[in-house]
């Protein structure tokens, strides 16, 4: 067997490269450019399977420990620097990360288990975020190759015993891709899909095919005619599923990821067959070998510097903002490449010396494990603009909370009401002898549990404990007798939802129709024991961006003002006469979302309520209109 160099391989890996760019930065371009990985899976096995072919079949016998060690000097040094610049730089560029899931998540890359950590830190599905993906997250893929290689060459060498070698070893990969097909078939579930998407057993099928195809080679090459029609046919379906499939497709995740596995192998075989082919010399065009020749390093630092580069930091969205990721991606890759990738390949030193590689490394993941020096914090003066008053939509009531009949006895009962924004509230409010305050709020429900949602563009099922919300604040009015309840819903009900048939979402009549209807619902349930409700305007967020830059829907501005426009006007002729503050002016006094105020964090995620915010801007201002509220005042 011959292992030339076929630059048009390299082609194929710049495709590879190109597609998972697209989809992670413009994803309604090519929203299947996720197969981009299987299509780098499917080289692998091929060419890892080629390799330990030709040097058995040159040398009698395939040296393991030389593999891979070989594997370590082509894959460690590039992983070692992308971890290390990660992990050491996330608390400034990427603040929104957890520290210890972020230092865990960089062990697993190191040790090549990343594919197994992102399935046990959960989230459910690869597709549908709802948190900060990590910067690290992409490393899953070089997980599985990293434990196929362990695995696949010791399978081999038994299968070279057998009569027919190539035979097989082609069907042991082949019956191999198809267990891991039906795997995926059996274990696919559509709550948790990232058991399928991330697990070793149920994306070993492309390897495998590639594998199947490296030991099929020398028969195919005597079929050269049929082999190009089936690479012409396989560039077509290929392209086809980047182009139409998507990760929320069951058949795709039931085993059908065979499907491209096995197109993107017939075009690999009609280069190889056939390398004079139009196909193969226009893959082999030196753009295309150019970024093949990095796409290992491209692959490593996009996903970390596409997190980093985002609307909010450069100012960009759409093709422009791709455009830089795409030339900072390149970029770091050919600098990776020509300075330690290249040079410890060829067993040469390195231009960047390994020892202040090493050093680099350790300082960064040192820095990254010490803790911050905090400086004594002074808790900020708020200007008079964010002094709301505790202004009603309606008349003030006559008397105070405090004093309405059948009252249990004891100080000022203040229960907090809502989603997990309110829960963040709740939960950081600092101790205050005026009141006895209760934190009542639920993460993950608002007051709309209507059956289908899309959350930051995908579709969303909300939590099946939502639907009985009712009933729960009932009970919590009835359990803690307040003399003010606390709201704050801004989440679930800014979202696209389906209501009869029809998505639609706040600001438009029908859907503001049926939210009102749940507010009164929610301000009944509040004053049945007569507690005073306190509805907080929803601030404006910035939870995440689009792959493009833009925002969601349900961080749209107008959102957020149709919703506090909806809460005044309910409120101004409910009889329970709420008081509605304005939040919103509190934690936005420009107008629009921010990160701090008065030097202060305070959100820990563009949506969230960070401890400090609620204990130094928000807890100052709430509670000196709160305790006007409870004298009545």
């Amino acid at each position: 067997m011959s292992l030339r160099y076929q630059p048009s391989l390299d082609g194929l890996r710049a495709v590879a490269l190109g597609a998972v760019l697209v989809v992670h930065g413009l994803p309604s371009v090519l929203p299947g450019g996720f197969l981009g990985v299987d299509l780098f899976f499917v080289l692998s096995g091929f060419l890892i399977t080629c390799l330990l072919l030709a040097e058995v079949e040159a040398a009698g016998r395939a040296d393991l420990g030389a593999f891979w060690l070989r594997r370590a000097r082509r894959l460690l040094p590039a992983l070692v620097l992308v971890v290390a610049v990660t992990v050491g730089t996330a608390r400034w560029l990427l603040p929104a990360q957890d520290p210890p899931a972020l230092r865990a998540d960089g062990i697993a890359a190191l040790t090549y288990w990343a594919n197994w950590r992102m399935i046990l830190r959960g989230g459910g599905d690869y597709f549908t975020r709802t948190a900060d993906a990590s910067p690290l997250q992409h490393t899953w893929s070089l997980a599985i190759e990293e434990q196929f290689y362990l695995i696949w060459p010791l399978l081999l060498l038994l299968a070279l015993r057998a009569a027919r070698p190539r035979v097989a070893i082609a069907a042991v990969s082949l019956a191999g891709a198809a267990a891991s097909a039906v795997a995926a078939a059996l274990l696919y579930d559509p709550a948790r899909t990232d058991r399928v998407y991330f697990g070793t057993d149920t994306r070993a099928g492309a390897l495998l095919v590639g594998c199947a195809l490296a030991a099929a080679l020398p028969a195919l090459s005597r079929r050269p005619r049929g082999v190009r029609a089936a690479g012409l046919a396989g560039a077509i379906a290929f392209a086809a599923c980047c182009r139409f499939a998507t990760g929320h497709q069951p058949w795709l995740l039931r085993g059908g990821l065979l499907v491209p596995a096995v197109a993107a192998a017939a075009v690999l075989a009609a280069v190889s067959v056939v390398p004079g082919s139009i196909g193969a010399r226009t893959l082999a065009v030196r753009p295309l070998t150019a970024v093949g020749k990095i796409s290992y390093g491209g692959y490593l630092w996009h996903w970390p510097l596409f997190a980093v580069l985002d609307a909010a930091r450069t100012g960009l969205q759409g093709p422009a903002l791709f455009a830089l990721r795409v030339a900072a991606t390149l970029c770091a890759a050919a600098l990776s490449y020509a300075l330690l990738e290249r040079p410890i390949r060829r067993g040469i030193r390195p231009r960047i010396p390994l020892t202040a590689l090493t050093a680099a490394a350790v300082a960064a993941i040192a820095l990254a494990l010490s803790p911050l020096a905090k400086p004594d914090v002074v808790p900020p003066v708020l200007p008079a603009a964010f002094q709301p008053s505790a202004a009603s939509s309606s008349s003030a009531p006559a008397s105070a909370p405090t004093a309405r009949p059948g009252r249990r006895p004891g100080p000022p009962r203040v229960m907090v009401m809502g989603d997990s924004v309110a829960w963040t509230l709740g939960a950081y409010w600092p101790g205050d002898p005026r009141f006895d305050l209760a934190n009542e709020a639920v993460q993950g429900c608002g007051i709309a549990p209507l059956p289908d949602l899309r959350y930051a563009g995908d579709l969303h099922e909300p939590y099946p404990y939502c639907s009985t919300w009712r009933q729960r604040w009932s009970s919590s009015v009835d359990r803690t007798d307040p003399d003010l309840a606390v709201v704050l819903l801004d989440r679930w009900e800014l979202m696209d939802r389906r209501l009869e048939n029809r998505w639609t979402h706040v600001g438009e009549p029908d859907y503001d129709a049926y939210l009102s209807g749940q507010l009164r619902a929610a301000l009944d349930a509040l004053s049945s024991h007569g507690a005073r409700p306190v509805l907080l305007t929803a601030p404006y967020t910035h939870r995440a961006e689009r792959p493009d830059g833009g925002l969601w829907p349900e961080d749209d501005p107008a959102r957020v003002d149709a919703w506090n426009r909806l809460l005044s006007a309910v409120a101004s002729t409910h009889p329970s006469h709420p008081a509605v503050l304005d939040l919103n002016r509190v934690l936005c006094p420009a107008g629009a979302f921010t990160w701090t105020v008065a030097g202060v964090r305070v959100r820990s995620d563009g949506l969230h309520l960070t401890p400090e915010g609620v204990r130094e801007v928000v807890a100052p201002w709430l509670s000196a209109q709160l305790a006007s509220l409870a004298r009545g005042s």
